[in-house]
C-alpha cells in the first residue's frame, strides 16, 4: 500500500509526489498516473460503472429465477426435477472488516470490504469457481494509525469463488477466491493506480439458510509493492 517517506520501514508504499516510480516505463498503469484530473475522473467513473452494472446483472438474474420458481406448483415441481443437478444457487451479500499485515514488520492496518456474489448451477463442476463476485475494499495506506489516515487505498475487484463442503460437517463449509482489479491510492497531489491481485482461503459458519459468518485469509500483491496478507471475519446474508 502507500507509506510516508519519513517511515518507509513501517508501511508498504511511500506516497510522495517527488518519489520516482520504481517501474518507470515498465509500470503497466504508469500512463494513468500522468493523465490530467479530468481523464482520471472519467476512468474512475468507468470502473465504478462496470461494477454497478455487474451488481445489477446479478440482482436481475436472481429476481428472474425467483419469479420463475413461483409461477405455479406444477411448474415448480417440474423445474426442480430438471434443475436437480444445479441446486444450491444463491446470492451472497457480505460485509467483512479485517486487518492487513504489511511487510516489512507485519504492521496492522484496517481493511474494510463489502461485496456481492452469485453462484451459477452450471459452474458447479468448474474447478476454478462456481460464484462470480464484485467487491470494494478500503485500506489504510498510511505509515501510522490503524483505522484511517490521509493516505488510503480503494480497490474495486472482480473475482471467482469456489464453494466446497467439508467431510462429515454440515455447519461449516469452505471456499477459495481469486480476485483481480484496480487499486487507487489517494492522499497525494495525484491518484496512483495499480493492478491488484488477491487469492483467499476461507470458511463459512452457517447459522441458517440465510445467515453465515465468513472467516478468511487473503494474499495480496500489486506492482512496485511488497506482498501482504489480510485476515478478515464478516457477516453474510444469502438468498
Amino acid at each position: 500500500m502507500v507509506e510516508c517517506a519519513q517511515d518507509a520501514a513501517a508501511a508498504r508504499v511511500t506516497q510522495t509526489v517527488d518519489r520516482p516510480d520504481p517501474l518507470g516505463d515498465l509500470d503497466p498503469l504508469g500512463d494513468i498516473d500522468r493523465l490530467d484530473p479530468g481523464a482520471k475522473k472519467m476512468a474512475s467513473r468507468a470502473i465504478l460503472r462496470c461494477g454497478l452494472q455487474f451488481c445489477a446483472l446479478l440482482l436481475l438474474s436472481t429476481a428472474g429465477a425467483a419469479a420463475q420458481s413461483t409461477t405455479s406448483p406444477a411448474q415448480t415441481k417440474t423445474g426442480s426435477d430438471q434443475m436437480a443437478g444445479m441446486s444450491g444457487t444463491s446470492t451472497d451479500l457480505w460485509v467483512m472488516p479485517g486487518s492487513d499485515f504489511d511487510r516489512p514488520g507485519l504492521v496492522p492496518r484496517a481493511n474494510l470490504n463489502i461485496g456481492i456474489g452469485h453462484t451459477f448451477g452450471f459452474l458447479k463442476k468448474d474447478p476454478i469457481g462456481d460464484e462470480l463476485t464484485f467487491g470494494y475494499t478500503y485500506e489504510n495506506a498510511g505509515s501510522h494509525g490503524f483505522f484511517h489516515t490521509s493516505f488510503g487505498s480503494h480497490t474495486e475487484a472482480l473475482g471467482v469463488m469456489k464453494n466446497f463442503n467439508l467431510p462429515h460437517i454440515k455447519v461449516v463449509s469452505g471456499y477459495t477466491c481469486i480476485q483481480a482489479g484496480i487499486a487507487s491510492f489517494t492522499g497525494n497531489a495525484y491518484v496512483q493506480n495499480r493492478l491488484y491481485d488477491g487469492e483467499a482461503l476461507g470458511a463459512m459458519i452457517h447459522f441458517g439458510p440465510h445467515e453465515s459468518i465468513w472467516i478468511q485469509e487473503m494474499y495480496n500483491k500489486m506492482p512496485t509493492m511488497p506482498w501482504y496478507t489480510t485476515t478478515s471475519i464478516g457477516y453474510t446474508w444469502s438468498w
